[in-house]
This record gives structure tokens, C-alpha cells and sequence, in this order.
């Protein structure tokens, strides 16, 4: 890890990430691995399990609810250690993106962490059916962007989606792509995101 990592941290901390006003919804957070393969930025994506009770089969980042004394690094690094294996001893904090929420009463904070690669990571089939790398250039492939009008509990709103690798990355996941490739100085569609 070089030049990359100084890079992305820089753009990360300045401005300083948005956050929600404070509110009822729970508190979460999760990591956003990035790391570097043939010279491109990458980053792994989960999919969830079918069994569980809430956001089965969605494409997501590693993270959950933050537990009592936790801060977002803490939340984000024990629950990626936990549905994937990765030490979290291994990733290299470089900063964190604006705040987000979702329609299931979370608000997420997404932190950032360089990862070493090569890596293996040990997903827990109790949580996540399986993981796949991106590079994040496909995400700023203006022909595997699409912005969809949907009616979510009663309001219409515009849901965009990423089709990478036969995949749908959608809803927070895309939100938090989104924030991270403007972040970063990819040129990205402008947000028509869901409110």
C-alpha cells in the first residue's frame, strides 16, 4: 500500500463526512474494503443470506448495529471480522463517508479501510452467501447505471441501481458507491438517489 492510500485519505477527510440530524434509528456502520489489483482500486461486496429475516439475498458491505460503548470503527471492524474472517488488525483506517439512512430505521456510518491483497476471507454462512471483488472503475460505467422509479411504502421515489458482474447493487449499497466515487473524483451520473 502506497501512494493510493495518502490519496484516498486525503479526499476522504476533507470535506469533513455529513451527518444526519440526531434521531430514533439505530446506529450501524459498515466497512468499505478498497484495496489495489493490476493498477485499479477495488472493493468486495457481500451477499446476504436468503435466510435472514431482514435484507435476504441484497448485495451489501460487511456491518451491522453498533453495540453499547461502540464507535463506527469498532461496529464496522467486528462485523466484518465476523461474517467475513478479516482480521481487523489488517485493515488501514483511511477515513469515513457521509451518513447514511434506510428505509428499515438505520442510520449507517460507512467507514473506509485499505485491506492487504491478497486476502482470504471465510464468510459466515449464517450471514453472507457468498463475497465478490468490484473494481470500482465499473461503477462509473455510465451503461451499468440505471435510475428506477419506484413506490416504496406509499412514495414514489428513484432507486439507483448498478448492474456489475450480472449483479444489482441497489439501496444503501448504491448510496454509499455513489458517495465514495464522488468522493474519489470518478465521474459519476448525478445523484438521483432516494430521499
Amino acid at each position: 500500500m502506497t501512494a493510493w492510500v495518502d490519496e484516498v485519505s486525503t479526499r476522504l477527510e476533507s470535506p469533513a463526512p455529513k451527518r444526519l440530524p440526531p434521531s430514533e434509528a439505530r446506529q450501524a456502520a459498515v466497512l468499505v474494503p478498497l484495496f489495489v489489483e493490476a493498477q485499479q482500486l477495488w472493493t468486495v461486496l457481500t451477499k446476504r443470506a436468503e435466510h435472514l429475516p431482514s435484507h435476504r439475498s441484497q448485495i451489501a458491505f460487511p456491518g451491522g448495529a453498533r453495540e453499547t460503548g461502540e464507535d463506527p470503527w469498532t461496529t464496522a471492524l467486528r462485523e466484518t471480522e465476523e461474517e467475513l474472517g478479516l482480521d481487523p488488525e489488517t485493515v488501514l483506517r483511511l477515513g469515513q463517508l457521509d451518513e447514511a439512512w434506510t428505509p428499515s430505521g438505520f442510520r449507517i456510518v460507512p467507514c473506509v479501510g485499505a485491506v492487504p491483497y491478497p486476502f482470504e476471507l471465510e464468510p459466515n454462512r449464517d450471514e453472507i452467501a457468498g463475497t465478490f471483488n468490484v473494481p470500482l472503475v465499473e461503477f462509473a460505467n455510465p451503461r451499468m447505471v440505471e435510475d428506477r422509479e419506484v413506490e416504496i411504502n406509499g412514495r414514489q421515489r428513484t432507486l439507483r441501481i448498478y448492474h456489475v458482474g450480472g449483479r444489482q447493487v441497489w439501496g444503501l449499497t448504491a448510496r454509499i458507491l455513489h458517495n465514495l466515487m464522488a468522493r474519489l473524483g470518478f465521474d459519476v451520473p448525478p445523484e438521483a438517489l432516494e430521499e
